[in-house]
C-alpha cells in the first residue's frame, strides 16, 4: 500500500483535545480502516513549531516540511504534525498534517 500527505484544520481548547476530536471524526466518517488516508489513523500528534500563523502561512510551512521529508512527520505510521493557527471563532486552532497510509 502507498501513502499520501494530508492536512486538516481543527480547533479545540488544547492540541491533544483537538487532535483526539479530529481522529474521532475521521474514524466515525471513514471507519477504522488503517488505509483510509485520514488523520483517523494517527495515534499521536507532535507540535512542530510554536507561534500562531494564518491558515495559508501554516499550509505553506507544512508543504515545505512534507517536501523536505522532515523526519518528524515523514513516517506514514508515525505522528501527525501540528502548527498553531490564529484562533478560529475565539478557539485555539491547529493545522494537522503529515503522511498517512492509503
Amino acid at each position: 500500500m502507498g501513502a499520501h500527505d494530508f492536512e486538516q484544520v481543527i480547533s479545540g481548547a488544547t492540541l491533544p483535545e483537538a487532535f483526539r476530536d479530529a481522529v474521532e471524526q475521521a474514524q466515525h466518517e471513514y471507519g477504522p480502516n488503517p488505509y483510509s488516508g485520514t488523520v483517523g489513523m494517527k495515534d499521536e500528534v507532535l507540535l512542530i513549531e510554536e507561534g500562531s500563523r494564518t491558515e495559508g502561512e501554516a499550509q505553506a510551512r507544512a508543504h515545505e516540511l512534507i517536501e523536505a521529508d522532515d523526519e518528524r512527520i515523514s513516517d506514514k505510521w508515525g505522528p501527525a504534525g501540528a502548527l498553531p493557527l490564529h484562533p478560529i471563532d475565539g478557539q485555539p486552532a491547529w493545522l494537522l498534517f503529515g503522511w498517512v497510509a492509503s
